[in-house]
């Protein structure tokens, strides 16, 4: 079970300033522990702290960063059940989806303690004409200052901790705003922290309604600003975010293309497809949301997903069996239903599912949903799947490009060719051959174009973000 309360970290150190913060469990409704909230003197007090801990955390070596990764890993270990708990609860993910996310956490923070003791630089020949002879180059990486980290509520634990880890490899203090609706695994993660020797004031985490969080985007003292969430959200942010560099790791509505070469193989397909589509009630932003198939095998694959989606159980996250949990509240769950009931207005046809209860939505798939519905053009974010034919992969591909995000997609394909193709042609961060969109590993880089987005998570590729190059010329003679 949970803490009955939790404190907030400012400058390392738990507060327990109050008690403001509800935190619900999203399958029964009923509060489940309390949280303290932070306000604007205390977010203002955290980032002068950070600011004040960037010389030590400059000189904080790589070895002691390795140190804290390492205990990281070695404490989450040895919570793994009650994080998983705390996951299922304020997030109403399923527990066998919990646990999941769990080893991805200790995943991210293990090559986060690999990669913090080889952020290496370079040696550059400048002796490219006459005028630079006996001159050399030499560029390194420095930490670019405090940074400023808001959080999502569907992954609280990973996409916390791919601000988190690589944030501590690269040596740089941040202010974390974990999501109001699940704050509590980026909590017992700060706890854990201010178990180790890291400078006053390289970390808080500070949980904060998002009207009163204003500092965390404008703040001048802030070298870079790292937000996933919505794309609405998102692009506003960056518009208030000032100088500093700004990460968007936004939304989707990511698509998945089933080859005509793929019809002896659609029990693999269609396992993986209802995954994507439907774990953590859909509530992932490369989720599986279109389904374009080719007329050869449209009619077989329809058949295993309407059956496939309908045996997927729903129901307490709590229960090992449940593959469907709540959505995180009522209102999305309605939100979403409204946009399912406008496409089916428009001609669409619930196939499997389609029923909504509070916050429980059943696992759904449609078809004949029109290109110009929000169901089809926005970010469902839920357990809804879009499923349509095909004749031609060239007009597949120019359909999965027909779309405002390019987060991620999915090819199912034997042809080489056709794999090859995707990769040129599809306006997407990344493309997974033979597996759905929703695949990612933690070491991989990740995110996406046009309103999916800007730069790229991955511990390596964060570490490069929150470092600057710092170059030096060397002449031998003078």
């Amino acid at each position: 079970m949970l803490q009955t309360t939790y404190p907030y970290y400012l400058a390392n150190e738990p507060v327990a300033a109050n008690t403001d913060l509800e935190v619900t469990d999203k399958f029964s409704g009923e509060v489940a522990t309390r949280v303290a909230m932070a306000d604007a003197a205390a977010i203002d007090k955290a980032i002068g702290h950070a600011v004040d801990a960037m010389p030590a955390m400059r000189a904080y070596p790589p070895f002691k960063r390795q140190a804290v990764l390492e205990h990281c890993v070695k404490r989450f270990r040895e919570r793994y059940d009650e994080l998983a708990l705390a996951l299922c609860i304020e997030a109403g993910k399923p527990i066998n989806d919990s646990k999941g996310e769990v080893t991805r956490l200790i995943d991210t923070f293990k090559v986060a303690a690999e990669e913090s003791v080889r952020i290496d630089g370079e040696i550059i020949n400048l002796q490219i004409s006459p005028r630079a002879n006996g001159y050399h180059g030499y560029v390194k990486r420095v930490p670019i200052g405090p940074c400023s980290f808001i959080s999502p509520f569907n992954f609280p634990l990973n996409l916390t901790a791919h601000k988190v880890a690589p944030a501590i490899a690269a040596g740089v203090p941040f202010v974390l705003k974990p999501a109001s609706r699940t704050p509590v695994g980026a909590l017992i993660m700060g706890e854990i922290l201010a178990e180790t020797d890291l400078p006053k004031g390289a970390f808080s985490i500070l949980p904060a309604h998002r009207d009163g969080a204003d500092l965390f985007t404008t703040d001048e003292r802030f070298k870079l600003l790292s937000f996933t969430g919505s794309p609405a959200v998102g692009w506003e942010l960056k518009r208030k975010a000032g100088k500093k560099k700004v990460i968007l790791e936004l939304g989707g509505n990511a698509a998945a293309i089933v080859d005509a070469d793929q019809g002896g193989k659609l029990d693999y397909v269609v396992d993986r497809l209802a995954f994507g589509a439907f774990y953590q009630s859909g509530q992932s932003c490369i989720g599986v949301q279109r389904i374009l198939a080719h007329t050869s095998v449209y009619d077989a694959l329809r058949e295993k997903l309407i059956a496939k989606t309908k045996s997927l159980v729903m129901g307490d996250p709590k229960n090992e069996k449940t593959f469907v949990g709540p959505m995180i509240s009522e209102s999305e769950a309605k939100r979403l239903a409204g946009w399912m009931e406008g496409a089916v207005q428009g001609g669409a046809q619930i196939v499997a599912g389609g029923k909504v209860d509070g916050a429980m939505f059943e696992a759904t798939l449609l078809e004949g949903v029109k290109r110009d519905t929000d169901l089809y053009r926005k970010e469902a974010f839920g357990p809804v799947a879009i499923l349509e034919r095909f004749d031609d992969f060239e007009a597949a591909l120019a359909q999965v490009n027909d779309s405002d995000f390019g987060l991620q997609a999915g090819v199912f394909t034997d042809s080489l060719a056709h794999a090859h193709r995707a990769w040129d042609a599809l306006e997407v961060g990344g493309v997974v051959i033979n597996d759905v969109p929703s695949f990612r590993v933690d070491n991989m880089p990740y995110g996406g174009v046009k309103d999916s987005g800007l730069g790229r998570e991955g511990v390596r590729y964060a570490i490069e973000d929150m470092t600057e190059l710092r170059l030096m010329v060397m002449r031998e003679t003078w």
